[in-house]
């Protein structure tokens, strides 16, 4: 890939960026009716709103069939449903917000909100990968995947048969520039969920890959995911020009 193909990418991935719009929602204009204002003002002080299809994660639900506290519609993981209605109970000591789920006309019920983000994951696949990835258990698969790699890495170094950066540099800027680029996302992703995150909790409801038109915090977050994707293009041309291709494949893995 020569510098002038490499631009041609820089330009088509920008102008994709840009293609792709966010538009905040504008509850007070006088054109929308009182559901749709509604629906609106839900999508900002809950994060999802009326019509958000949810799917089961937890091994079953019970959702409650008010005003008759006793009766009972049990949903299994992998089941899915959709926000038909919201009410608040005062008195409730647990939670005060309550969801009407529904999954068909006859199996609908109720939910606290707080049981609803800790049994349910929207079904947008952005919103399931984040859900994943968020997960313990992934984390920890994550480590110790990358222990094993910097094993196999230091093996091979040591035996001088592995080109690297500050061990045996290849010659480009490209692997350091994907290095710094991770290590800012990562920055940039944990800084979402500590400093901001109620911007986070509606992205993660909300997604969308563009950068445009969100809060600035998270707009970074997103530019340095897309920038990831096209210098990873430029590094996986640059080890198939520097490293024999059974290096190159024990590099990427």
């Amino acid at each position: 890939m020569n510098r002038w193909s490499l631009t041609g990418c820089l330009l088509i991935s920008l102008l994709l960026i840009v293609a792709c719009h966010y538009t905040p929602p504008q509850t007070g204009a006088e054109e929308l009716s009182p559901a749709a204002r509604d629906s609106l003002t839900y999508l900002q002080e809950r994060h999802y709103t009326l019509g958000r299809n949810f799917e089961v994660y937890a091994d079953s639900i019970d959702l409650v069939c008010l005003p008759l506290k006793d009766c009972y519609s049990r949903l299994y993981r992998g089941q899915r449903v959709v926000v038909a209605e919201f009410a608040v109970h005062p008195t409730d000591s647990v939670d005060s917000i309550w969801v009407k789920l529904a999954h068909t006309q006859e199996v609908q019920g109720w939910l606290r909100e707080s049981e609803l983000k800790q049994t349910l994951v929207p079904t947008d696949s952005i919103s399931q990968f984040i859900h994943f990835f968020s997960r313990t258990h992934a984390s920890y698969f994550i480590i110790i995947c990358a222990l094993f790699t910097a094993y196999g890495l230091l093996r091979i170094i040591r035996r001088k048969q592995l080109k690297i950066v500050y061990f045996d540099d290849i010659d480009s800027f490209y692997p350091l520039l994907l290095c710094l680029l991770l290590s800012t996302s990562a920055t940039l992703y944990e800084s979402l969920q500590v400093f901001a995150p109620d911007t986070w909790e509606h992205f993660y409801y909300n997604p969308t890959l563009s950068p445009l038109q969100v809060p600035l915090l998270l707009s970074g977050f997103l530019l340095t995911l897309w920038l990831i994707l096209i210098v990873s293009v430029a590094v996986l041309d640059e080890l198939f020009r520097e490293l024999s291709p059974s290096l190159v494949v024990f590099y990427l893995l």
